[in-house]
């Protein structure tokens, strides 16, 4: 088995290192893979220092899999060649999430219709993960009609160079807009503005919920809107997830659905406190719901609270998810 991890000196390509290690990934030879100005600087992995080796070279050292956390033009211009060179991509971009003949896969949901046909695969944006992780089997059972979503994002998710800024404002230095990530402060700030707006007032960012929890969920009928929200937390994104189903349901069975759900731990003991935080789920990789209660406003309106660290299922740990499901499926070996 040979790896590549491309964008491995990224923030996300460190923790696919950790990722891959922690869950036993059988590596026979890992190339890591950055840009030319980080081209033969070491990268310990498994107890071995690795060169950081350029595009070309990965490609013609011919690995199986290719995991790309490295943005989309990178994502536009590369994964084409690495994949007509006869390596899986497996994207963390958003370059490909919507192209009709990719797969946007959470691997709990539908990685069982991947084949060998599907040289690149595009991981969801971290967000929409979790979300879809946990109304998959809701939607199954009940049908959704309607998401009202809003987002707490990590500061994490923006990259190096926010957490640069938000670390920066925490030991006392001044907002600097010539290097700072974001157009305001983060530090005890919140900034209701993911990634770019668009011409509908909404950010990129919340247009991708909308548009890849319809192609994940395979149901262009469901009525989405959603508000994302930057937060000086370090540790995962958090959301508040208003559904309104097609059809009734019993509180107690949805929390029974939850409950087995593979990757989703329930926290909604209330009595007790005990609901999902962001501070909790930093270095795990499933998904955590809690503050599960009837919407007493709408018909069929349930109210959910869910947490998970982006850096991890929202993005390495998915995208290691679906190399082992090629791996075991023998789809690549």
């Amino acid at each position: 088995m040979k790896l590549a991890v491309v964008g491995v000196t990224g923030l996300v390509g460190g923790v696919m290192m950790k990722v891959l290690s922690e869950r036993g990934f059988h590596i026979d030879e890992f190339i890591p893979v950055a840009s030319a100005r980080s081209v033969g600087k070491m990268i310990p992995f498994q107890g071995k220092e690795n060169p950081v080796v350029s595009m070309t070279d990965a490609i013609n050292m011919a690995p199986d899999i290719a995991i790309f956390s490295a943005g989309g033009n990178t994502s536009l211009e590369w994964a084409p060649k690495f994949a007509a060179a006869g390596t899986i991509v497996i994207d963390n971009s958003s370059a490909w999430r919507m192209d009709p003949d990719k797969s946007l896969c959470v691997p709990e949901i539908n990685a069982k219709d991947l084949t060998a046909n599907n040289k690149i695969i595009a991981n969801p944006n971290c967000s929409t993960i979790q979300m879809v992780a946990t109304l998959a089997p809701l939607h199954k059972a009940f049908g959704i009609e309607r998401l009202v979503i809003s987002t707490y994002q990590s500061y994490t998710g923006t990259g190096i160079n926010a957490v640069r800024q938000y670390q920066s404002e925490k030991d006392g230095n001044a907002y600097n807009p010539e290097t700072a990530a974001y157009n305001h402060p983060i530090f005890e700030n919140c900034i209701p503005h993911c990634d770019v707006f668009l011409e509908n007032g909404y950010t990129k960012e919340e247009m991708k919920l909308v548009h890849e929890t319809r192609k994940i969920l395979g149901d262009d009928s469901i009525k989405i809107t959603a508000t994302a929200v930057r937060v000086p937390v370090d540790g995962g994104h958090s959301e508040a997830v208003n559904v309104q189903f097609k059809k009734n349901y019993d509180l107690q069975e949805v929390i029974k659905i939850l409950s087995e759900t593979e990757g989703i731990v329930v926290q909604n003991n209330v009595a007790k406190n005990e609901y999902p935080m962001p501070l909790y789920a930093k270095n795990k990789d499933e998904v955590f719901v809690g503050r599960i209660r009837r919407d007493e406003s709408v018909k069929n309106g349930l109210n959910l609270w869910i947490v998970s660290d982006n850096l991890r299922k929202g993005a390495a740990t998915n995208a290691v998810q679906i190399a082992e499901y090629l791996v075991k499926n023998k789809i690549v070996s």
